[in-house]
């Protein structure tokens, strides 16, 4: 590869300087492309050896004499050269290495801080999920995409919106969002700044943004299932998610997406442009992605029971009941939100000396996002009441020319990261400085609704109720962080390989105010604005340092064991280990692996210092509660303390089993403990009347999880003219539950039943996925099949004697490929081929619970409870693990540049 030279190249030069060598050459690989990083190793002689650089280039200097030297890559198999060395001799040795008996897909590089290793070969569980299958699934984000290729991995569709619709909650291994690293191309990607509040999977916690990921700029994903705060620090207690960007340089395409739903709503256009090229005249690369997308509303709302508004809102049921006849959804839009996005990813490389390279990748979102609060009947919102809501909302040929109104809820997200970093190779040591940039910022608008406040001015005129605005703009919340990394790595001998290194990172959470009339009084009905004392900018910062240790003790033997201590300027030191090993067997065909690790999380500034009013329909009734935070006036004169960071225990053992290059097995099990677990507690009542609720974050209780994840693939099976391939994998908890007694406040539980529920049992206790895979000529037909498990709930207003279940399905997708000339092709995808939907019942806890379902009417008010009076009965309030909308197609065409 030619070299470019600049002025600060140079200066990288001179700085660096070159060594001289009694030996130089070059390791590539047999399509005479050359191997970065690969590993030389003088057999027999500790210290002595080196590493290739950026064009595959090595020197080794040596005293004259016989040797002899191994050369390796993960992914190739390994050469041994003898040579012989002559006094003052400079020898010229070039190598190949050739491909080993496993993809590059299986070739992971998150997990170590050290060498690369395969995911059968390394001590810890790393699903590896190419780009293909990402694209091949259909889904339109990546988040959804896992969700039907990665057991493991969970996303919760919520019928509710609200700020919700921004980011559907995900989570690895049941931790909740906040408890999975997300890096791109190895570095931390910044959180989101929402806070989930609704009473869904995933309260209280927060996550990045990887549904604005734009799915062509990815080459592959590689998901560790393993505690890992040792290696990467906070927020890596689940595992870690690495994106890998493209660095392609030959192949550009252009992708047009259409798609709608079964029912024929939803409709999805997008348009997507991914090329490379290279830069500087060979000295570099740089690929980028433009990603376009339009999704519209698809709904499905329920049927409204009328006994059910009557108990609900107390109204009477003739009015009820010609209101329901009109509008027997009570005019509710249940849906998955009119979405339009933007995406921008950009990746690239420079070398700057024949040692050291630049690299670089930034990428930009920009979403908006339309949807809907519950409609406000007349019985909820009657004219009587608000008689100026007639003019406000006139419905003509209406009784009152009144019908209700329904608020709708705009979010607008921009979320950015960019890395800029350079790597350089000296004395075989490796070494990558880097700094992070990332934001996210939501700003929310609420449309066609009022404050109904009955705040008077000094004339005695209302402020609000008929001279208050309809549109609203009630703030939003920004997250950003600036993180600083330096990574120093070598083998130092053929057996033992040392990386160290220290992270910086500085974060800021700001809750931008909403304008006055947002949040005055009772505020805009169905969204509250930021109160200015609730609104405001913190930051911390925290200093952190590791080390990594990997010994192979022979060839079939390494262990592995990395050290972290991290400092936070808000709540103080934490530090964690973690200890790994592998043991070969069979010629390598077998491999026992087990970890065990200390890791912890630190709250988020979110988690600290949120504090708002908050709208939701619970036990029945509408309620207006207040989410104090743990560091307000409020919460010191109430007696709520500070909230420090969980620490968790982690242990992992498994197998991994490969008797041919097209059949490979693993099976792992998996045990976390949390120590002080952050959770957001229930309405706590502070006074006699039931006004004045509040609920706050606590380190409420330590938990246990633990469970067994398998994979396994067969690949490459002869069948006719074409090959078939099946991939199985599956994820089984055997054990989710706290493990202390349940804190009180006020004499009141922190955690209820709905909260342990949400915690424990609102994810599949299992969760299986069934691939098949058959190319042949020019087509290629798919057919996966997801098991998604019972879960249970405990609703807030439904009677202790039952809970309710989830009923398993299995949801099956179908993909057809036709490449109809070498650069184009035409996918064809029916997700949810059959149109399975959530389906749940009550199940009775004992002899009274059963009395209830014997009883319709008690059955029926139980369901109502639930469901805002069969609003959302296909999902319940709460969301759940796959789509209401049914089957969905997609069409999309391909062309390669």
């Amino acid at each position: 590869m030619k070299k470019i030279y600049f002025s600060f190249g140079l200066f990288f030069s001179l700085l660096l300087g070159f060594s001289q060598s009694s030996i130089s050459g070059t390791v590539k690989d047999n399509n005479n492309d050359p191997l970065v990083g690969a590993n030389i190793i003088v057999i027999g002689h500790t210290g002595k050896g080196a590493t290739t650089d950026l064009d595959g280039l090595f020197t080794l200097s040596l005293q004259s004499g016989d040797y002899e030297l191994e050369f390796s890559y993960t992914g190739y198999r390994s050469e041994k050269k003898k040579i012989s060395l002559k006094k003052d001799e400079n020898l010229k040795l070039n190598v190949v290495l050739h491909n080993e008996d496993i993809s590059l897909d299986e070739v992971v590089l998150v997990g170590s801080r050290v060498a690369a290793r395969s995911n059968t070969d390394t001590p810890l569980a790393v699903d590896v999920l190419p780009v293909k299958e990402v694209t091949n699934s259909g889904q339109s984000s990546l988040d959804k995409a896992l969700q039907y290729r990665i057991p493991s991995f969970n996303s919760v569709q919520t019928p509710v919106n609200d700020a919700t619709s921004l980011l559907d909650p995900y989570e690895i291994r049941n931790m909740g969002p906040s408890r999975t690293l997300i890096l791109i191309n190895g570095k931390r990607k910044n959180l989101s700044s929402l806070l989930y509040t609704q009473t869904s999977p995933g309260r209280g916690e927060t996550g990045a943004d990887i549904s604005g990921i734009p799915v062509d700029a990815i080459e592959r994903i590689e998901i560790l299932r393993d505690g890992a705060s040792a290696q990467y620090g906070s927020d890596a207690i689940a595992g870690v998610m690495n994106i890998i960007l493209k660095d392609d340089v030959n192949d550009g395409a252009a992708t047009f997406r259409s798609g709608i739903t079964g029912k024929g709503d939803g409709k999805m256009l997008g348009v997507s442009y991914n090329n490379g090229s290279k830069i500087f005249d060979d000295a570099g690369f740089i690929n980028y992605t433009i990603d376009f997308s339009k999704v519209a509303m698809a709904n499905r709302p329920g049927t409204v029971d009328a006994q059910g508004e009557v108990d609900t809102f107390g109204a009477d049921m003739n009015v009820v009941k010609n209101f329901l006849s009109r509008h027997p959804d009570a005019g509710n839009i249940n849906a998955s939100p009119e979405t339009a996005a933007a995406k921008f990813e950009v990746n690239g490389a420079l070398n700057i000396a024949d040692h050291s390279k630049a690299y670089f990748n930034a990428a930009y979102v920009s979403k908006k996002v339309n949807s809907f609060a519950n409609y406000r009947t007349p019985y909820w919102r009657p004219v009587a009441d608000y008689p100026y809501l007639a003019d406000f909302f006139p419905a003509p040929g209406v009784p009152g020319n009144y019908d209700g109104y329904v608020p709708t809820f705009d979010g607008d997200l921009d979320d950015y990261n960019a890395t800029l970093g350079v790597k350089t190779q000296k004395n075989d040591w490796n070494t990558d400085a880097s700094i992070t940039f990332g934001g996210n910022s939501q700003d929310y608008t609420v449309f066609n609704s009022h404050n109904r406040s009955d705040i008077k001015d000094e004339n005695g005129a209302n402020v609000y109720r008929e001279n208050s605005p309809i549109n609203f703009k009630p703030g939003g919340t920004v997250f950003s962080h600036v993180v600083g990394n330096i990574d120093i790595s070598k083998v130092l001998t053929e057996q033992l390989s040392v990386g160290f290194g220290t992270e910086y990172r500085s974060e800021k959470f700001t809750i931008v105010e909403g304008d006055k009339a947002s949040w005055d009084g009772s505020g805009a009905d169905s969204f509250a604005g930021n109160r200015p004392e609730n609104s405001g900018t913190f930051t911390r910062q925290n200093l952190g340092g590791y080390i990594d240790l990997a010994y192979d003790v022979n060839k079939d033997f390494l262990i592995n064991g990395t050290y972290r201590i991290e400092n936070y300027s808000d709540f103080g030191t934490a530090s964690v280990y973690k200890f790994s090993s592998r043991y070969k067997m069979f010629e390598d065909k077998f491999t026992l692996r087990a970890s065990v690790s200390t890791g912890f999380r630190a709250p988020t500034l979110h988690q600290i210092y949120s504090q708002k009013s908050q709208y939701g329909f619970s036990g029945g009734i509408v309620q207006v509660s207040g989410l104090v935070n743990n560091v307000s006036p409020q919460a010191k004169l109430l007696g709520v303390k500070k909230l420090t960071a969980e620490k968790s225990n982690n242990f992992t053992a498994g197998f991994g089993f490969k008797p041919s290059k097209n059949f490979s097995f693993t099976t792992d099990f998996y045990l976390i403990n949390i120590k002080d677990r952050i959770v957001l507690g229930n309405l706590i009542d502070i006074n006699a009347d039931n006004n004045g609720d509040v609920f706050f974050f606590s380190n409420a209780l330590n938990t246990t999880t633990s469970g067994i994840d398998v994979v396994a693939s067969y690949r490459n099976i002869g069948l006719g003219n074409g090959k078939l391939n099946f991939n199985l994998a599956g994820n089984y908890t055997l054990q989710n539950e706290k493990t202390n007694a349940t804190p009180k406040f006020l004499g009141q539980e922190l955690i209820d039943k709905t909260q342990e529920h949400l915690l424990f049992t609102s994810r599949p206790i299992t969760k299986w996925i069934l691939g098949t895979e058959y190319n042949i000529g020019k087509f290629g037909f798919s057919l996966n099949n997801t098991y998604f498990g019972k879960t249970t709930f405990q609703q807030d207003g439904i009677d202790n004697n039952l809970i309710t279940e989830f009923i398993p399905k299995i949801v099956s997708d179908l993909g057809i490929n036709y490449n109809a000339t070498e650069k184009f092709s035409i996918a064809f995808n029916a997700n949810n081929f059959l149109n399975v939907l959530p389906e749940w019942k009550f199940v009775a806890l004992n002899s009274a619970g059963e009395a209830i379902l014997k009883d319709p009417v008690a059955k029926q008010f139980n369901s109502n409870m639930i469901t805002f009076s069969q609003r959302y009965s296909q999902m319940t309030y709460d969301g759940y693990h796959f789509s209401q909308l049914g089957a969905l197609f997609n069409l999309s065409f391909n062309y390669k540049f």
